[in-house]
């Protein structure tokens, strides 16, 4: 057998550059790089292969560990999962600095493959610097902390241990249904030994990535219950976008006459002025679709996982008599709410159902409320766009104005505060792929991050990162890196002073903004002095951006207009309104609230939650 020996860095480096993925016969590398902090614990390892194979598979230098999953979990979430980017830290603080990272991946099951420095295998160093002990045991390290928020883990503490891990982590990052962060843990003197790998090891190798098709009695069954109801829903999430079951979906919803309403994750699988598309569901949702959902016979989930916020914390849906069909690569969400399961690819899934249902279409009568409902919720969001509050902007108006000046390929992106509730609302999506949001961990910090990764991985649209005041101090440390690789997004910096998205659920709990606000501590003790006076365009400018404040709807258009023709990350700040909201259109969120308080306003709170609680059933 043919052998070449590598160190256990260059061989993981060289297993990468040969991985290929194929899918409806288009194949592409899988790989696009490493995103990469060198020190202790990589150095000579992982880091020596990176400089060894040069530009042939690229490495991207990065100012923070969890900063460079965000990005590459955008770059993935973009790319439709086919291709995706590794991460390499050092030991210690840079591998768990990761674990945030890692989380988010797998909640949103978006592929990422993290390489981890660990402590010394031969442990005669031991205790080295970073290393966790333990008297419990001597085989812990603090990469043990990434088993529970990662698809894959293993430590591969012999070299030759990377010929069975790593086609097992491709198994893992290529799979549609169990995806999500792959962390290999690997010991910093392990990466530096050398073995005779097997030649084979490193040949071109594709991965299919298989459209399954569900059962076909299932499929029969599904749509003997969609010929039966009167009042059906498709709720389509994030699978539609994975599938890039796009165009089957337009072409069922025409052929039935079944109506749509999306989740985060889904929005834009159905282009915004479609007639029977009610736009955002649940928590977030808008008034026809949460009227629609709470009445609905029956549900078609379409690749989603059914969260907390679409079901309206299990409090949408209440006709008695409501069933579900599941459309899902999972499983386990395709069994949900004891759904007829259709285990498969949503395209195909589509595709073949709609076989099924030749000669069957909605009530002309349910048709007409849905577009009347459409209709209606196009008149809100005008209405929104166009409130004219003043002095301050509404954070509806900072949205309207983005969408209204940005082009239609243009991509919003958000993921923590007020902006997704109000972006799942508002933005009229009008590509496919026009909307990007990550609410699955609603990870604050995300934004920035990923919205470099969504940039590198479609260089010609712009991306309009949006993004709280609050989430932009968290971590910001991107936008130098998007200056050094030349890749300019358009920050939009809504600052309202605070954490105004937590704030809304302080006042709903009866605790009434505490701490939620950013004001000096005043001389009672809490935080009622003046506010802060941070200057976000100033820190923009100071990372090598461009920093504009715009606060009236003029300066807005002239500050976007001129971001669009800028030749680097442009930073836009609008002060907005903390109490001028965009209002909630029928649905309620369960957050707790306490039993008893010497707090009146607690208590009111309570009342409330007792009375909307009783609306929650178990969907069994």
């Amino acid at each position: 057998m043919q052998t070449v020996r590598l160190t256990l860095g260059q061989a993981i480096v060289r297993f990468m550059m040969n991985q290929y993925v194929e899918r409806d016969g288009q194949e592409n590398p899988f790989f696009a790089g490493c995103w990469g902090i060198f020190g202790h614990g990589n150095i000579g390892g992982v880091a020596q292969a990176l400089q060894q194979y040069g530009p042939d598979f690229r490495y991207y230098q990065t100012r923070n560990e969890q900063a460079m999953v965000m990005s590459a979990m955008g770059y993935a979430k973009m790319k439709n999962r086919k291709q995706i980017f590794a991460c390499l830290s050092s030991i210690g603080p840079g591998a768990t600095n990761m674990v945030t990272g890692a989380a988010t991946a797998t909640v949103n099951r978006i592929p990422v493959l993290l390489l981890a420095g660990d402590v010394f295998a031969e442990r005669v160093q031991a205790p080295v610097l970073q290393q966790l002990e333990s008297e419990h045991s001597q085989d812990i390290s603090v990469n043990d902390c990434f088993k529970p928020v990662s698809r894959f883990w293993d430590r591969i503490t012999r070299p030759e241990q990377a010929i069975q891990s790593l086609p097992e982590a491709m198994r893992v990052l290529t799979s549609p249904a169990d995806t999500g962060a792959v962390t290999l843990a690997l010991p910093q003197d392990i990466q530096t030994y050398a073995f005779d790998y097997p030649a084979r090891l490193f040949d071109k190798r594709i991965w299919v990535i298989p459209r399954n098709r569900p059962d076909s009695t299932q499929l029969q069954r599904a749509a003997e219950w969609i010929r039966a109801s009167k009042r059906p829903l498709i709720i389509a999430g994030g699978g539609v976008h994975y599938s890039e079951a796009f165009d089957a979906l337009q072409r069922f919803v025409d052929q039935t006459g079944i109506p749509v309403s999306e989740t985060q994750a889904g929005k834009g699988s159905l282009l915004y002025n479609h007639a029977l598309n009610l736009g955002g569901v649940g928590v977030t949702g808008t008034k026809g679709a949460n009227l629609i959902e709470r009445d609905a016979d029956l549900v078609i989930g379409i690749g989603t996982r059914y969260s907390d916020f679409p079901t309206a914390s299990k409090t949408a849906f209440q006709n008695p008599d409501v069933r579900f069909i599941n459309i899902n690569v999972f499983e386990m969400d395709a069994f949900k709410h004891a759904a007829i399961p259709l285990v498969g690819d949503a395209k195909v899934t589509l595709e073949e159902l709609a076989q099924h249902l030749q000669g069957y279409r909605t009530e002309a009568s349910y048709q007409q409320l849905v577009q009347q409902h459409n209709a209606e919720w196009d008149a809100e969001v005008t209405r929104v766009y166009n409130l004219e509050h003043g002095p301050l902007m509404s954070q509806g108006e900072l949205i309207g104005a983005v969408n209204q000046l940005s082009d239609p390929r243009d991509v919003v992106m958000s993921a923590a505060g007020s902006f997704p509730g109000d972006l799942h609302k508002l933005w009229r999506t009008r590509d496919n792929k026009g909307y990007h949001l990550e609410y699955g961990y609603s990870t604050m910090g995300y934004e920035i991050a990923g919205g470099l990764g969504i940039k590198m991985a479609d260089p010609s649209r712009d991306v309009f990162v949006m993004v709280g005041d609050a989430s932009f101090l968290m971590m910001n440390s991107e936008i130098v890196t998007s200056i050094q690789e030349g890749l300019k997004i358009i920050i939009m910096v809504s600052n309202n002073n605070g954490y105004s998205s937590v704030g809304r659920v302080s006042e709903q709990v009866g605790s009434e903004g505490f701490g939620c606000h950013y004001r000096y501590r005043g001389a009672s003790g809490w935080y009622d002095g003046d506010l802060l006076p941070v200057d976000f365009a100033k820190i923009a400018e100071g990372m090598g951006a461009i920093g504009i404040h715009a606060n009236s709807k003029d300066e807005l258009a002239n500050a976007i207009a001129f971001a669009k023709q800028a030749d680097r990350t442009t930073v836009i700040v609008t002060e907005t309104d903390w109490h001028e909201r965009v209002p909630g259109y029928g649905f309620w969120w369960d957050m707790a609230t306490a039993q008893t308080s010497e707090m009146e306003a607690v208590n009111a709170a309570r009342q409330r939650y007792e009375t909307e609680k009783r609306n929650q059933r178990y969907l069994i």
